[in-house]
């Protein structure tokens, strides 16, 4: 991408991409909203969370300093969860986490978003979770919206990250949407690693040459 421009796919519409222009002045407040449907009658619960890992400026890709979930917030109050289910009932997105990322000690240098899947009730992956979406918006400008289609086999999935700017100390956005098939406490410890792609296919789409 280029001119600052941030991945914005169609509303849960896999397989469509479009961008927006970004204003270079920087991420602010950002909320990311999960919505998913919730089990059949008679069916065990579905469970879904954000959860989000914080990096140091010295370590980005290592160890996060703290993670944050339904159960936990950061220490200094500038990510937490605004609202929770364990259902998917309700109206619209029934969980959001807000990330104050412009509040943030300047010792933090990338932030890393995911969803998991409880996998309380058996295993489950995104394909078996009914229209499922996630999307990422400062106040009332959509950053990123995704449906999991590319990640349907995954039972866990980063969604994005958000890097400082080293010079400027401005927050941005990357589109992040690799799927694992991990336990959702080891998947807080793989955040990490996981790298954005500079260029090429569209998120869930195999790299030129992948099996």
């Amino acid at each position: 991408m280029t001119g600052g421009a941030r991945w914005v796919p169609g509303r849960f519409e896999a397989g469509r991409r479009r961008t927006v222009s970004s204003v270079d002045k920087g991420l602010g407040k950002v909320e990311v909203r999960l919505k998913w449907d919730p089990s059949p009658l008679g069916e065990a619960p579905r469970h879904l969370d954000i959860v989000a890992a914080t990096y140091s400026a010295d370590d980005p890709h290592g160890r996060p300093v703290y993670v944050v979930h339904y159960d936990s917030r950061s220490p200094d109050g500038t990510i937490n969860m605004a609202r929770h289910s364990q259902t998917g009932q309700g109206f619209g997105f029934v969980e959001v986490m807000v990330l104050e990322l412009d509040r943030l000690a300047p010792s933090y240098g990338r932030v890393v978003v995911g969803v998991v899947i409880h996998q309380d009730g058996g295993r489950r992956t995104f394909g078996d979770i009914s229209n499922a979406g996630v999307l990422v918006v400062e106040r009332y400008t959509e950053l990123l919206a995704d449906d999991f289609a590319g990640v349907a086999g995954s039972t866990v999935t980063t969604v994005a990250e958000f890097v400082r700017d080293e010079r400027s100390g401005a927050w941005k956005l990357h589109e992040m949407i690799r799927g694992f098939d991990s336990e959702p406490a080891a998947f807080t410890l793989e955040m990490g690693a996981v790298r954005r792609r500079p260029s090429g296919p569209a998120p869930g789409a195999s790299p030129a040459g992948a099996a």
